[in-house]
């Protein structure tokens, strides 16, 4: 999808003293947005962490595998939940927008003792030809086999959801949707025991989508009149018609 846009029309246009003026007084605001993340992320790095009892197994390309076995060497593991139920054709297109980065950011993340990975309740066999069409190189496993994606709030059954005792983003939850997104870390220490040291869900990902960053800088910005709902799987976009030559004249 292309999507078609009006003009922007009626924005002040000033001298650049002024705007200058304008730009300097924006900046402070961010300066302190700034410095307000960095102490979120200090009382993250803060929370206490509850020792993972469960013995969840998954299956992976090469068969099954551990939760302790996903951190591959290293001691600190990120889990995107991604929205992947048994039985779909494909994954949730925001989602697939998130997981876009994955491969970029994991060009330097297992150097510096991270390992971030997918974990879906779809079987394994279910997700690799959506994988494959998505060109996603990371690691994708499948919790189908156990009640991983249930115990960290992102799955539901229809019973609970009936009932009305759905909690996601830890509040109680009213969708009827079984599926839902969220981030999960664990750390694993020298004796081989898993800590869940920190789940976020809902919007909770979304500095991790570079795309909005990169819209949040621009006139128009996200320019959404629901969450996301310019975006689709990246194969799925219409093509963006360009001009050849330097001037256009091609």
């Amino acid at each position: 999808m292309i999507a078609t846009q009006e003009p922007l029309t009626g924005h002040p246009v000033v001298a650049r003293v002024e705007w200058l003026a304008a730009r300097k007084a924006l900046m402070a605001k961010e300066k302190e947005v700034t410095r307000l993340y960095d102490q979120v992320c200090a009382a993250r790095r803060e929370l206490p962490w509850i020792k993972v009892e469960e013995n969840y197994v998954f299956e992976g390309p090469d068969g099954d595998v551990t939760l302790a076995e996903l951190f591959d060497g290293r001691s600190q593991l990120v889990i995107y939940h991604f929205m992947f139920g048994p039985g779909w054709e494909e994954g949730c297109k925001s989602c697939s927008f998130i997981s876009d980065n994955i491969d970029a950011v994991n060009l330097h993340l297992p150097h510096h003792d991270v390992t971030l990975m997918a974990v879906s309740r779809a079987p394994f066999a279910e997700f690799q030809a959506f994988k494959k069409r998505m060109g996603w190189k990371f690691n994708w496993v499948s919790s189908a086999r156990n009640d991983f994606n249930f115990d960290y709030g992102v799955s539901f059954t229809e019973e609970s959801m009936a009932k009305g005792h759905t909690t996601y983003n830890y509040e109680p939850f009213d969708g009827t949707y079984p599926e839902l997104p969220g981030i999960s870390v664990f750390y694993k220490d020298a004796s081989g025991d898993v800590y869940h040291t920190y789940s976020t869900y809902a919007r909770g990902g979304d500095i991790l989508i570079a795309a909005h960053n990169w819209l949040d800088m621009t006139p128009r910005g996200r320019n959404e009149v629901e969450i996301m709902d310019w975006v689709r799987h990246h194969d799925r976009y219409e093509a963006v018609a360009t001009k050849t030559g330097c001037c256009g004249c091609g």
